[in-house]
C-alpha cells in the first residue's frame, strides 16, 4: 500500500527504541481489521451539467417541487443511477460534449470505521477503460467524501448537489472564462436559475456562517499508480476553501485495475472548517469519483446517504474497530 509521506530518518535518533516510537506514531493507524467490517457498495453516476438549479427547476427535472417541498432525491431516484447515467453521458440536453467510451456509473464499494481517534473511509472501484481524452492529465483518478453535520438544508436533500451550481466552471451558465468554483447558496445575496453568480455576501456573515457550521467538508485524495496518494482537506462555503495543514490522510494502493483507498481525520475537530465527529449524532455523507484523468464536473456522483458512530439507524454505522 501507498503510504502518505511519513518517513522518519534514522539519524541522529538516540537509540531503536525512540526510532521505532517516533515511527510509530508518525505513521497513520493500521489497526483496523477490514475484513471484520461490512460493506456496501453504491452505484455513482455521470451528472453532466445537471445543476442545483436545474434540479429545482420543474420545466427541467419534473421533481422539483418534491425536493422544494423537502423530499431527498434518493426517496425518488434510488435504483435508478445505472439508468440515469447511461442516460446523460451518451449526449443531449445535459452533456453538450460527450466523451466517447466513458461509463455512465461506476460501482463504488465503502467501509467505514473508527479507531477512538479518527474517523475512516475505506473505498474500492474498478478503474474504468483508458480513454483518448485526459482532461486532467497530473491525476489519473481522485475519490472525494463530503460530509455535514446536519447545518447544510441541502446535503440532507441532495448530498453534494448543493454545492454544484449552473454557472460553476464547465456548467451550462457559466460565464466566458469564468472560475466560479463549488459553493453554497447561503454564501450568495441572491440565486437564480444561473446560480448565484460572485454576488457574495460580506465576509463577516461568511464568518458567521462558518461559526455556525454552515458548509461541507471535503476530503479528498488525489491518485496515480505508482504514486504516493496526495491529501486534500478543505471546506466548501463561497468557494473551496483549501487547508494547506490538514489533518486528512489518504493511503491507496492499485492492483490488478482496482483502487483501494483509505481516507481519514481526527475525530474531533482540530482545524476552522471541520465538524466534530461523536456518537449520537447524524450525519450525511456523499461520494465523487474522478475516474480516467477526469476533471471538474465529468465524474461519478452518489446521492445523499447517512452515517452515524457506534450505532443507530444509518446508511453507514460507523463502529470502533
Amino acid at each position: 500500500m501507498n503510504r502518505q509521506a511519513h518517513d522518519i530518518p534514522t539519524t541522529h535518533l538516540p537509540h531503536a527504541g525512540a526510532w521505532l516510537l517516533l515511527l510509530l506514531a508518525a505513521l497513520p493507524a493500521q489497526a483496523v481489521d477490514w475484513s471484520r467490517v461490512p460493506e456496501r457498495e453504491l452505484v455513482l453516476f455521470y451528472p453532466g451539467q445537471a445543476s442545483w438549479e436545474w434540479v429545482l427547476t420543474e420545466r427541467d427535472h419534473s421533481g422539483g417541487p418534491k425536493l422544494r417541498e423537502g423530499r431527498s432525491c434518493r426517496s425518488c431516484h434510488e435504483g435508478e443511477e445505472r439508468d440515469i447515467g447511461a442516460s446523460i453521458v451518451g449526449g443531449g440536453a445535459l452533456e453538450p460534449a460527450p466523451i466517447p467510451g466513458k461509463a455512465g456509473s461506476l460501482a463504488l464499494r465503502v467501509k467505514t470505521a473508527h479507531d477512538g481517534e479518527r474517523l475512516y473511509f475505506h473505498l474500492r472501484w474498478k478503474a474504468g477503460p483508458p480513454l483518448a481524452k485526459k482532461l486532467d492529465p497530473d491525476v489519473a483518478s481522485r475519490v472525494t467524501v463530503m460530509l455535514d453535520d446536519g447545518s447544510v438544508r441541502e446535503a440532507g436533500r441532495a448530498g453534494c448537489w448543493g454545492s454544484c451550481h449552473d454557472d460553476a466552471m464547465g456548467m451550462a451558465s457559466a460565464p466566458a472564462g469564468g472560475r466560479i468554483q463549488k459553493y453554497l447558496g447561503a454564501s450568495r445575496v441572491r440565486l437564480t436559475r444561473q446560480g448565484g453568480g460572485e454576488n457574495l455576501k460580506p465576509d463577516a456573515e461568511l464568518e458567521q456562517l462558518i461559526d455556525q457550521g454552515v458548509f461541507l467538508e471535503y476530503w479528498q485524495a488525489k491518485l496515480n499508480p505508482g504514486q504516493a496518494a496526495q491529501a486534500v482537506g478543505a471546506y466548501i462555503l463561497e468557494r473551496r476553501r483549501m487547508d494547506p495543514q490538514t489533518p486528512v490522510r489518504a493511503d491507496a494502493s492499485f492492483a490488478d485495475g482496482e483502487w483501494t483507498v483509505l481516507l481519514s481525520r481526527p475525530l474531533k475537530a482540530v482545524a476552522r472548517g471541520q465538524k466534530t465527529l461523536e456518537p449520537g449524532k447524524t450525519y450525511m455523507v456523499a461520494f465523487a469519483v474522478h475516474d480516467g484523468h477526469a476533471d471538474h464536473r465529468h465524474h461519478y456522483v452518489s446521492f445523499e446517504h447517512s452515517l452515524t458512530l457506534d450505532g443507530g439507524n444509518a446508511d453507514f454505522v460507523a463502529g470502533k474497530r
